[in-house]
């Protein structure tokens, strides 16, 4: 077990390592982009016109699409897990080395922190560039909000919720349930995560039939979001000593009380975080689908939200993600030592 212990640590290590240096190899087979395709064909399978039945098989039809979206769910994490598994257990069968290399491959796929930085720079260079509308092109592939619209403080503003939110969905989380599990817990997080994306929708398609991938998805990150909060604002507090631009002060403060301003119980913690470190105001009402969603605003606008603000916020993620794997590294190591 110790010798383990002491391997997973070098592969979670090399798999951070690898994100830093290359990020997402987008030329190479990727096992999210498997798990979309996997969700995608088990969705033609299992979705039916019938469960937008209404009158009296309106019931009959909502129990009937939970169930089918369950199943498609059971499926698809199972599916990741065990794959992911007999990957890393053949790799580690055949030899140790060969493991570990494998395992940081795949903890590499895991996490997304290098693709996250550089897809929000590459809204900030356009902005920067006075390009608003390759701008726009840029955040469209990043949020899921209408952007044709947006202005540029709205693009700024709207790339630097993007990287708040994912420091904990892309980073953060599956970093913990790497550490906690191997890739195989790891790659099963990314499952609900991209099962929540894709089918976790408020329309009417998906209202009941992704019912279970978005409250499952929020049940996954519950802790994590508030993980991330926390080692967010210890980094928040880290760069208010070199600069003030950041406010570790306000970080907390408004984490404190805007924390819950949103219609997720999670997407906010770290927002919020984010919103007071660079004193700003996110959140409010976009736009999705040609249709207006109400959401409430988060943090106080000390100043407007301006390009740079992007790298900001990708610093605070680097930072948070810097913490929590010094917290993890160590406390591995301090349960291979305790297994004297």
């Amino acid at each position: 077990m110790r010798e383990y212990i002491f391997l997973h640590t070098i592969a979670l290590g090399l798999g951070i390592l690898l994100d830093q240096i290359i990020g997402d190899p987008h030329r190479f087979p990727h096992p999210v982009r498997a798990i979309g395709r996997l969700i995608s064909l088990l969705e033609k399978r299992l979705y039916r016109p019938s469960f937008l039945c209404s009158g009296e098989r309106d019931n009959h039809a909502k129990k009937a699409a939970r169930i089918s979206g369950g199943l498609l769910w059971c499926i698809v994490v199972s599916v990741s897990g065990h794959v992911s598994l007999a990957i890393l257990a053949g790799a580690y069968f055949l030899h140790p080395y060969l493991g570990v290399l494998t395992e940081g491959i795949l903890t590499c796929y895991v996490l997304a922190a290098r693709s996250l930085q550089r897809e929000s720079m590459a809204v900030c260079k356009k902005l920067m560039d006075e390009d608003r509308e390759g701008a726009r092109a840029a955040l469209s592939m990043i949020v899921g909000r209408d952007t044709a619209e947006l202005s540029e403080e709205e693009i700024a503003k709207a790339a630097v919720e993007t990287v708040a939110e994912n420091t904990s969905d892309g980073v953060i989380a599956p970093l913990l349930y790497t550490a906690l599990g191997t890739p195989v817990l790891g790659l099963m997080y990314k499952a609900v995560n991209t099962m929540d994306s894709m089918l976790g929708y408020h329309n009417e398609r998906y209202e009941q039939f992704g019912y279970v991938a978005a409250k499952a998805d929020d049940v996954w990150n519950y802790l994590p979001a508030r993980l991330s909060a926390l080692a967010m604002i210890a980094g928040s507090w880290l760069f208010g000593c070199v600069s003030t631009v950041y406010s570790g002060t306000d970080a907390y403060r408004i984490w404190r009380r805007d924390r819950c301003n949103h219609t997720s119980p999670n997407s906010a913690q770290t927002e919020s975080v984010c919103a007071g470190a660079l004193g700003l105001q996110l959140g409010g009402t976009h736009s999705y689908g040609g249709k207006r969603v109400e959401k409430p605003v988060i943090g106080d606008e000390r100043r407007k939200t301006e390009p740079l603000d992007i790298k900001r916020a990708n610093h605070l993620m680097f930072a948070t993600e810097a913490l929590t794997a010094a917290f993890v590294i160590g406390l591995l190591a301090a349960v291979r030592a305790a297994l004297l």
